[in-house]
């Protein structure tokens, strides 16, 4: 063995040195950098193509509608905030009408789905409903003139047709199951930019009470929808159908993220019917309905959690035959829990004419189960106070009838999303053709905040005001229209 030629003490020390080295770190420009960790993308990249492949199987069956419809003019301007095209994308703020002098030709476009390889395609009625000439165009390019199959107002639904075969189509999913909070994306002309889709989720549902439609069940959404957005798809992450997009709230004309959408479940019926019969056949139960406030519920002596009361039954009506009685509560209509009085006008709708249904009630806080068989909804029917046919309807004589008028108290509900917050009065739910309201330039939409210079929140603070008018004289009203207050003059007869 070979002996050290270094004495103990210096090997000690260059051990001690070499351990010292290795404890102390190199500049970095010696190390090699190791590579930074790379973020796993993966799974988003498949998930936003995933989502791309859904939309672009939905896009072929997406189309454009162009329509012309006779409008009224003032002179040689159309009167463009007459247009029902045109004023549904605005809030309750738009000026009112004024005495149309001369009809014109006027442009519009909006959105449609094909739905059948037939070629039938479903779209609004404030779309092609009233137009005089509708043609569609498709995303490769081609263009048909198209013919008006059914529309309906009471759902602002229209089914028109095209001729030609083998066309690709949208499937339908089941909007009962829709949640809120779920991923949905609209499909549309906005403002003519052909095949836009933009992205959102559901912000509310069962939305009512805004004046759009006679039966309203809106899907809320955030997703963009402007003009030119009326009648094409919203769908889910599958690629199926949802809604059909109908309206905004706006007060500029522009999307400030709330979107109203139309059930598909609600759209597939209406569709069928139009195609089947050219009309939509609705059932009839013959009420008068209101919600069940707490207040109503307590001096009712009654315990439950929604339902509306019968407030009035008319004579020989299936309700009527069926024994259902004044001051009743509806807690579940077809098995179905009934919570206001709009989700009882639709659901009876939605009923073909001639079903025998289980109506459950509680009269006198005891349970019970009636089953009534539904008619034809009359033509004309009575409205139901906030049931079958409307909003909150007066008894008969009453003074705001006798002006044309159908009024409703201002919740802070509706405050808020017509644009009146804050504010107090009566909410002007119907205005009746050719009545003095009308002539006065009142219309659906407005706030009543005075009578004869005096505050009404009720609709009794107002028929108290109106009796004390003699015939012949003259109603100072106080109304807002979104952001302007002006006062008109009603005529009393």
């Amino acid at each position: 063995m070979m002996k050290s030629v270094y004495p103990k003490w210096i090997r000690c020390g260059l051990v001690l040195l070499a351990l010292f080295a290795l404890a102390v770190p190199l500049p970095a420009a010696v190390i090699a950098q190791a590579p930074a960790p790379v973020p796993d993308t993966a799974l988003l990249s498949q998930g936003s193509k995933a989502m791309a492949a859904v939309i672009q199987r939905v896009l072929p069956a997406v189309v454009h509608v162009n329509v012309v419809t006779t409008v009224e003019t003032q002179g040689d301007t159309p009167d463009i905030f007459n247009d029902p095209f045109f004023r549904r994308f605005f809030g309750p703020g738009l000026p009112p009408s004024q005495p149309p002098r001369e009809s014109q030709q006027q442009k519009g476009l909006g959105t449609g789905f094909i739905v059948s390889p037939e070629g039938y395609i479903l779209t609004n009625n404030h779309v092609a409903g009233n137009a005089s000439k509708i043609t569609v165009k498709l995303r490769d390019g081609r263009e048909f003139d198209a013919k008006l199959v059914g529309a309906d107002a009471g759902t602002d639904l229209a089914v028109i047709k095209i001729d030609a075969k083998d066309l690709p189509i949208v499937q339908f999913g089941d909007s009962r199951q829709l949640e809120v909070g779920e991923t949905v994306i609209a499909v549309g002309n906005p403002f003519g930019l052909e095949q836009t889709v933009t992205e959102g989720i559901v912000s509310a549902k069962g939305r009512s009470q805004l004046g759009l439609s006679e039966y309203e069940d809106f899907i809320q959404t955030d997703a963009s929808i402007n003009p030119g957005n009326s009648g094409g798809p919203l769908i889910d992450v599958t690629g199926k159908v949802v809604g059909v997009n109908t309206a905004i709230f706006s007060r500029s004309g522009g999307s400030m993220g709330i979107g109203f959408a139309i059930p598909s479940d609600l759209a597939q019926h209406v569709m069928t019917s139009l195609i089947t019969d050219g009309a939509v056949h609705r059932g009839f139960l013959g009420v008068s309905i209101q919600d069940l406030t707490p207040e109503l519920a307590k001096a009712m002596g009654i315990q439950a959690d929604g339902g509306v009361v019968v407030s009035d039954v008319q004579g020989d009506t299936p309700a009527a035959k069926a024994g259902i009685r004044q001051g009743d509560v509806i807690v579940a209509f077809s098995d179905q829990p009934v919570r206001t009085a709009n989700d009882l006008r639709v659901r009876v709708a939605d009923v073909k004419p001639g079903s025998k249904t289980p109506v459950a009630l509680l009269r006198e806080g005891e349970p019970l189960t009636v089953h009534v068989t539904l008619t034809e909804r009359p033509a004309k029917a009575e409205s139901a106070s906030g049931g079958e046919s409307g909003s909150n309807e007066a008894p008969k004589g009453a003074p705001e009838r006798k002006l044309g008028l159908a009024l409703q108290p201002l919740t802070p509900d509706l405050a808020e999303q017509l644009g009146y917050p804050g504010q107090h009065g009566l909410l002007v739910s119907g205005v009746e053709s050719g009545s003095a309201a009308e002539d006065a330039s009142l219309q659906r939409g407005a706030l009543i905040l005075q009578v004869n210079r005096k505050p009404v929140t009720s609709l009794e603070q107002f028929r108290q005001i109106v009796r004390g008018v003699k015939s012949g004289g003259k109603l100072l009203l106080l109304v807002r229209m979104g952001p302007a207050t002006r006062y008109l003059a009603v005529a009393v007869s």
